[in-house]
């Protein structure tokens, strides 16, 4: 059987995974769009917190209703501490700060360069990934596809460094956090939910402590970045993690990390259509170049077909946008583990 063939026998879904598959993307591709509504009318760190807040919110419901427990362990709960802070609250909060300056479309393509800053990190964190040439020129196509969204050959003419540099951090810490977790966390013996839910629970006491700290209450309180906040939260973060448990149980980790894939598309079309945001030809042929190389790097060998497939979609979950259950399954344990 293949890492993505669903077992034989398993309670029938009300929604075929194909449609939760597209919803999960849609969710994810408008994060961006959410974002840039909400710092319309708050803080960018009162984005993040309130994304975080409403996030941990539903899945603290779903633990509930499913009867998990919180982790064992203060090791675990000090690895989920960093993880936290790697995987939800520095990019959530870099990406609602770069969107000051820059489109959604752009924030959301850069999203898109996680898994190449993942190969690169993993080249040097992970002694058991060693690239081939397949990968390496996976690598190199992506960073072209950068280049070329960022217009290089114009010397980044009209383009404010600073919020691109934090969208491309923020999809770095994606990449950190996960070779992170993949090291520290993988084998606890608590299921994912349970991990996952804690560790945005952490991200929101983190938010709790740095947003009054470098933020004062709005004036007034408008109902557009209100909804915006909400739906981030609620739907990015809670709902749509749930919803990829469901697509990974049925039909494996590698089929449902090509989420990866559409949600640039979903979030370009999305600050197009919705926020009129300008569009010039280097944007989308690079976002095609950049996705093209990301594809690339994801290439492994049939032994490591199902590691990689766990890698990615926990990336992707991680929060990008984040990122949300960043921990593989305890039953898929990496080729080689590093304590």
């Amino acid at each position: 059987m293949s890492p993505d063939s669903p077992p034989a026998a398993r309670r029938p879904r009300m929604l075929d995974w194909r449609i939760r598959f597209g919803v999960l993307a849609l969710i994810w591709g408008f994060s961006f769009l959410f974002i840039k509504v909400g710092t319309e009318g708050f803080a960018p760190f009162q984005v993040t917190f309130g994304r975080l807040l409403f996030g941990t919110a539903v899945l603290a419901v779903a633990m509930a209703v499913k009867r998990e427990r919180l982790p064992r362990g203060r090791r675990t709960w000090l690895h989920l501490t960093v993880a936290a802070f790697l995987l939800n609250a520095l990019p959530f909060s870099l990406f609602s700060y770069a969107e000051l300056t820059i489109p959604s479309t752009l924030a959301g393509i850069c999203n898109a360069t996680t898994p190449l800053w993942g190969m690169v990190l993993s080249l040097v964190a992970l002694s058991e990934d060693r690239p081939t040439r397949v990968r390496a020129a996976g690598l190199g196509i992506g960073f072209i596809g950068v280049l070329t969204v960022l217009g290089a050959w114009q010397g980044f003419s009209g383009l404010d460094v600073t919020g691109t540099a934090m969208a491309l951090l923020a999809s770095f810490s994606y990449a950190v956090g996960w070779i992170y977790v993949r090291r520290t966390l993988t084998g606890t013996g608590a299921s994912n939910l349970s991990l996952a839910g804690t560790q945005v629970g952490l991200a929101t006491l983190q938010l709790a402590v740095v947003t009054p700290l470098f933020t004062s209450l709005p004036s007034t309180v408008e109902i557009v970045p209100l909804l915006a906040v909400i739906a981030l939260g609620a739907l990015g973060t809670g709902y749509a993690m749930l919803l990829q448990y469901g697509v990974v149980a049925e039909v494996g980790p590698t089929t449902a990390a090509m989420v990866t894939y559409f949600i640039p598309v979903i979030a370009t079309a999305a600050g197009v259509a919705v926020l009129d945001e300008q569009l010039a030809w280097n944007t989308p042929v690079g976002a095609v170049i950049v996705l093209a190389g990301a594809a690339l790097t994801q290439t492994r060998g049939p032994r490591r077909a199902t590691a990689a497939g766990a890698e990615a979609a926990a990336i992707r979950a991680s929060g990008a946008p984040a990122t949300e259950p960043a921990t593989p399954p305890p039953s898929r344990r990496p080729a080689a583990r590093h304590s």
